[in-house]
């Protein structure tokens, strides 16, 4: 966390406001709780938590500090900026429609995985699961089809990161099984992931490219296991998510390759000649 960087123009302010927002992640805390979570002097944190409340970030309430809705805005606008969400609605609302289970899109971000985009149906499942949320990404069914996209060399690099997920190692496979797994998703285009999250959790995804061919994200279909076997989530649930997938790569293509442009507006200048009287 804080004295962490390295770098001449890093700034360990800008830094340790960010911790104490992802600390904040857990729910309500009291000063005491947000300085160890962020591994902050109590000071410090009480200043950032200040200086947070003023920006709208965070609010106080009977003594402890909770995030704001306003806080969304940060990582919705990288969604945005990205055209994630805009282009992938209706495509995740029909396959919602089609399969009766719930869809969501997520991106690598270290050796987590991080939901961009999400349509939910009103079952009971193990794990919460929102916009901005992380997982292990070897433990779940996206997380494999984003390190699947990498060399294997890469994803021994990118699993070596600490995640932030905040749940356990998980200890089913080895690093070589797990391995050999990814070799599986790159040569068939899809990946399962049964109960390996949390009891109960069943999921497939696929890859969502980008214009040149890049996988950029995964998306999912995710079923509560004692309604959906494998053979239902394989057989009937993955053709659906396999070509909603392939129509959400088209059309982020197509944005992405939009005819739009911005450039800074000229400076205003005083006009070289004036009417006379």
């Amino acid at each position: 966390m804080a004295g962490r960087g390295h770098g001449p123009d890093f700034v360990e302010a800008l830094a340790r406001g960010l911790d104490v927002v992802r600390a904040l992640g857990a729910g309500r805390l009291t000063l005491a709780e947000v300085a160890a979570g962020a591994d902050l002097a109590r000071p410090t944190a009480r200043r950032l938590l200040l200086t947070l409340e003023e920006l709208g970030h965070v609010r106080v309430r009977d003594g402890t500090y909770e995030l704001t809705p306003r806080v969304l805005a940060l990582g919705l606008a990288y969604v945005g900026a990205q055209g994630l969400w805009e282009v992938a609605r209706p495509h995740l609302e029909d396959l919602v429609a089609r399969t009766g289970e719930s869809s969501s899109m997520a991106q690598l971000d270290g050796s987590d995985i991080v939901y961009v985009a999400r349509v939910s149906v009103p079952k009971i499942i193990a794990l919460r699961v929102e916009i901005g949320t992380r997982f292990p990404a070897a433990q779940t069914s996206q997380g494999k089809v984003l390190l699947a996209a990498l060399a294997p060399d890469q994803v021994e690099v990118t699993l070596a990161q600490p995640s932030q997920a905040g749940l356990p190692p998980y200890i089913g496979r080895t690093p070589e099984q797990l391995q050999d797994e990814l070799a599986q998703v790159r040569a068939r285009g899809w990946a399962l992931a049964d109960e390996e999250l949390a009891p109960g959790v069943r999921s497939v995804a696929v890859p969502v490219r980008d214009g040149t061919g890049a996988v950029r994200a995964a998306m999912n279909v995710t079923a509560h296991a004692a309604e959906t076997s494998v053979d239902t989530l394989l057989d009937d649930h993955l053709p659906h998510l396999l070509r909603t997938a392939g129509e959400v790569s088209a059309d982020w293509a197509l944005w992405q390759a939009r005819p739009h442009a911005e450039v800074a507006a000229p400076a205003s200048s005083e006009p070289t000649c004036r009417p006379t009287s």
